[in-house]
This record gives C-alpha cells, structure tokens and sequence, in this order.
C-alpha cells in the first residue's frame, strides 16, 4: 500500500528519534548502574526497551506502506554528566517527541490516513508516560535534594 511521502518523510523522522532516544537512554541506564543506582537504571532502561518498541512499530509500518525506513540517521543525543543532567536531557527529548508526535496525527487527518493516526496516537501514549515519569523524578530530585534523591535510587 503506497502512502503519501510527506507521512513517509513524517514516520522516518520519528525513527530517527527513536533510535537516537534508544541510545540515549541505553547511555543514561548503565551510568546509573555504574554509579550504583539500580533504581534509576531499570526505570531509564526500560524506557529505553519501550523505545525500542517504538522504532519497531515504525519500521513495520513504513514497509507496509511500501518505503524504506531510513535507520541510518539518528537526531541529537545528548548525554548527561550527571543524574540532574540526564533527566534534563531525557524530558527535553520525550517533550519534543510528544510534539513531532502530535505533529505527524495531525498531518495524518489531514492526509486521511486515519490507521497510521491510530499508530501514532498509541505512541503517543507512551510518550506522555515518558513525560510524567521524568517529570516526577525532577519533581522529587527537588524536593529531597540530590543527596536524598540518589541515597533513594540504589
């Protein structure tokens, strides 16, 4: 089933998020395991893995519309020195996801492309999950003090 390619151009912009987000994540998980936060690396990698899940979708999809996922190309990943850090750099990501997100349904309304809205908007979900998540984590980071905060991810 052949799509129109600004969906095409719109689904491999998203991947390129994905798999870069993939990256960024797995980064984030094993530093926190290194610094001995097992807390913060098994919620960090398994939001990496909902990533992953992510990237999957949209690669099915694009070869169901008979195009090529472009899997070469990742956005920006930027890796956080510090705890504070990563989470600053995570929400920023999922913040921007949740708007190219929002972004690509609408272009799918649009286009009449009612199924890959439905995709989308599955996603989506995830991706506000991702938002709250790390907004509580920057919320109690806050509140307790890094100290306190990190002494709870071990």
């Amino acid at each position: 089933m052949k799509s129109n390619a600004k969906i095409i151009a719109a689904l491999n912009d998203l991947l390129a998020d994905e798999l870069a987000a993939i990256n960024q994540y797995m980064v984030h998980a094993e530093m926190c395991a290194d610094w001995g936060y097992g807390k913060l690396h098994d919620m960090i990698q398994k939001r990496a893995i909902v990533e992953m899940k992510h990237a999957e979708t949209l690669i099915e999809r694009i070869l169901f519309l008979d195009s090529r996922p472009i899997v070469s190309n990742l956005s920006n990943i930027k890796i956080g020195s510090e705890v504070p850090k990563m989470l600053t750099n995570d929400l920023a990501a999922e913040v921007g996801a949740v708007a190219k997100y929002n972004a690509a349904i609408k272009l799918c309304v649009e286009l009449s492309d009612n199924s890959t809205k439905e995709i989308l908007e599955r996603i989506l979900k995830d991706e506000d999950a991702h938002v709250d998540e790390i907004e509580t984590q920057e919320d109690q980071l806050t509140q307790m003090g890094v100290q306190i905060y990190l002494s709870t991810k071990s």
